[in-house]
């Protein structure tokens, strides 16, 4: 599904319009974005949370060149599901 669709039915579903829809949409997607720019975690219940995973140091291959090459210790973002909304994916798949 993508963000037009999304949109879409969120306009059928509430009758807002689709312009205040998608601005609502991409204003929420900035304020994540943003938090977790700022080192914080988004935490919606019954949804999921949106967090910030650390990634240790290791050692990786460049097979082209036959090199070892050390990747650095670093942050990525990372959306973990709560059980209830897991739990209701499993049962309709």
């Amino acid at each position: 599904m993508t963000k037009a669709e999304i949109v879409a039915e969120i306009a059928n579903k509430t009758g807002i319009e689709k312009i205040a829809v998608q601005s609502v949409v991409e204003t929420f997607m900035d304020t994540v974005k943003g938090a977790m720019i700022n080192g914080e975690n988004v935490y919606m219940r019954g949804f999921g949370s949106f967090i910030i995973k650390e990634r240790a140091e290791k050692t990786g291959r460049n097979i082209s060149k036959n090199i070892t090459i050390k990747i650095p210790a670093h942050k990525i973002p990372a959306f973990k599901p709560a059980k209830s909304f897991v739990n209701e994916v499993k049962s309709k798949l």
